[in-house]
Parts: structure tokens; sequence; C-alpha cells
């Protein structure tokens, strides 16, 4: 036997002795696992596609005094002179959770307007005494007193005179005068007493003092949102999404109308102004009778914007990103993305703040 046939005998024999059954020693593995790989073994599987890793966002640079510029001062609302008391701010609060002090004894200005529910009742539109609903979406009375006007076409100065239109109005509490919501008053003796409280003196039962009563109330009712908190010097008050949110607002033209603390309620605009948005409702066109202002309406306060669903005057906006989305684009001509409105609703969200505790309380 040459040496070649041998040598090939021997690699046979180790070959076999690799390539046996379960009963391989434990030794011969090891030796399989050290061997140095075939041609075979070394070939590349097919790569699995590698995972989406999204890239964190970078916190945009801010200019603080631009934002402070657009954000800083509070709307030239209308002052009032009464300085408001204990008493008449807990006659207030009687006043605007009393269901008798409305046509059949079914409606409060709580009715429309919960706390609970951040100021508003979550209808498109809210039904009055007669249960017929009125046109308008019921807006928030948080920091209501705190707009340059009441109502969604200004056609009250302050919550003191909005205060008694609700209740003349017939598709709201439908009092029929003055003379009535009085009588509904003396004919509870807790309220009389109340009002005896509040306003010390001859006559305390009277128009006046049921319009500053409520009035008292409605001042009470004041949010402070993260977003106060981040232009008062707090830089981590907002999330890193937020900020973008806030840069695209300012860069979008947002501010365009929607400026002061209550980023918003202190002017008027046209709705549909760049393009059409379909209503008959001419807004504030009804109050001043001037073609001017037909279509115009109150710039809203989008303090607590996320909690307050549906949006417009007509409610006809069912969510925030679906209000954000259309009015970018009938008020400013831009069709945002659908990364762009979500960063704008983070942003929206950081203007949410805490209902005051004592206006909740039965």
């Amino acid at each position: 036997m040459n040496l070649t046939y041998a040598f090939y005998l021997a690699l046979v024999a180790v070959l076999c002795s690799a390539c046996g059954g379960g009963d391989k020693s434990a030794s011969s593995s090891t030796s399989l696992q050290n061997a140095a790989p075939t041609p075979a073994q070394t070939q590349t599987p097919a790569a699995a596609p590698a995972p989406t890793v999204k890239k964190p966002k970078v916190s945009p640079k801010l200019d603080m005094a631009l934002i402070k510029g657009y954000f800083g001062s509070e709307p030239s609302a209308p002052k009032v002179d009464t300085k408001s008391t204990v008493e008449q701010v807990a006659l207030g609060k009687m006043l605007y959770h009393d269901a008798s002090l409305s046509k059949n004894g079914n409606v409060s200005c709580a009715s429309c307007h919960d706390l609970a529910d951040y100021g508003q009742d979550g209808r498109q539109t809210s039904p009055g005494s007669d249960g017929k609903n009125g046109e308008r979406n019921s807006p928030t009375t948080l920091n209501a007193f705190r707009q340059i006007a009441q109502f969604r076409d200004g056609r009250a100065d302050t919550v003191e005179a909005q205060a008694i239109l609700q209740v003349l109005n017939p598709s709201e509490h439908g009092i029929t005068d003055d003379a009535e919501l009085l009588q509904k008053i003396g004919a509870k003796q807790e309220l009389v007493a109340a009002f005896g409280q509040a306003f010390p003196g001859e006559g305390s039962v009277s128009i006046d003092n049921f319009k500053n009563a409520i009035g008292a109330f409605e001042r009470t009712l004041v949010t402070r949102s993260p977003f106060d908190d981040f232009l008062d010097g707090s830089a981590n008050a907002l999330t890193t999404e937020q900020k973008i949110g806030l840069k695209l607002f300012i860069d979008v033209g947002c501010t365009q109308c929607h400026t002061s603390r209550l980023v918003g309620g202190n002017l008027y605009q046209k709705l549909g102004l760049l393009r059409p948005y379909p209503t008959e409702d001419t807004g504030r066109m009804r109050v001043t009778k001037s073609e001017a202002d037909k279509y115009l309406f109150k710039v809203p306060s989008l303090l607590n914007v996320a909690e307050t669903a549906p949006y417009y005057h007509d409610g006809k906006m069912a969510t925030l990103a679906e209000a954000v989305k259309n009015m970018a684009a009938i008020q400013l001509n831009k069709d945002l993305s659908a990364d762009e409105v979500l960063v704008m609703v983070a942003f929206l969200k950081s203007l949410t703040g805490t209902v005051p505790a004592e206006a909740l309380k039965k």
C-alpha cells in the first residue's frame, strides 16, 4: 500500500466517524465545533430586514423673545369695577347650577357648560329648555372673562352681560323677561337668603346683582397649563414633540390669529378666509348688520382645546386633528401632513390646565 492510498483511507475513516449518529462522543462534537468551516458552512444566509428605528426627535431652537411676544400678554378684555366677595362668588355658583331658573325648570348654565367637562358639554349643539337644539356649539366658560368679548359673535362685552342674555334666549333658558326671572328667584328662599348675604341692603334680589354674581363666579374659572409654566421660564414644561409643534404653530402662521396667553380670544376673523367653509351662519354680521362682518367670528381661545371637542361654531369638526388640518387649509391655505398634524396636536395638549377644585365642589 503506497502512502497516498493509506492517507486516503485514513481520511475516509475520520470523515465517517465525524458524520456518525447520535452516539458520537462529546469530544468528537467538540472537535467539530473547533474544526475549520467547510465552504458550505461559510455561506452567509440571507440577511433579515434591519428593524426600523425612528430617529429620536431633536428639540428645535426656539426664539423665546418671539414666543413671549406672541403669547406673553393677556387679551384686552373689558374691565369691571366690581370687586367680588366670597358670598357673591358662592351665590354665582348657586345660580350657575340652578335649573329652576329656566322656562321648564330643566336647564342651568351647567347643563351646557359642565365644569367637570371643561366648561362645555361635548355636543355639537345643545338643547334648550324646550328640548330644541340651539344653532351654535356651546363654548367653554373656562377663562371666558379673559377674552375681548363673549359669545362667538361678540354680542356681549363681559361675562356679566352674557349671563342674562342666555337666560332670556328662547332657544336656551327661555325665560320671557326680567320680571319672570326675578319671580323664579323669589320663589326659592335659599336663593333670596343668598342674595341678601351677597348684596346686603334693600333690593338685594335684582337683575344687576344676578349678573354680578354669575360674573363673580365665572371670574374664578381660570386654568393654568404647562404652556403657562413654559412661558414663565420652565423650559422642561413642554416635551420635545410639543416644542416641535409650537415651532410649527408659529412657522405655519397660526399666530396670525391665535396669540396672547389665551392663544386666541383676542380678535375677530373671517371663517374661510382663503378657502371657503360651508355655513349659513353669518357670524358677527348678525350683531353689527354690516356686510363687512359677514362670516366673522371671535377667534376662540385654544386653552383646554384638547378637552373641548367638537369644534367650530357649528360643532362639525369632531376631533382636534380634523380641526387643525381643516383650519390650516381654510385660513392659511396650507395642507399639513399627518406628522405635522400630530405634533401640532401635541403642542395644543400642552394648553390643558386644571379646573379650579373649588368650582368643582358640589
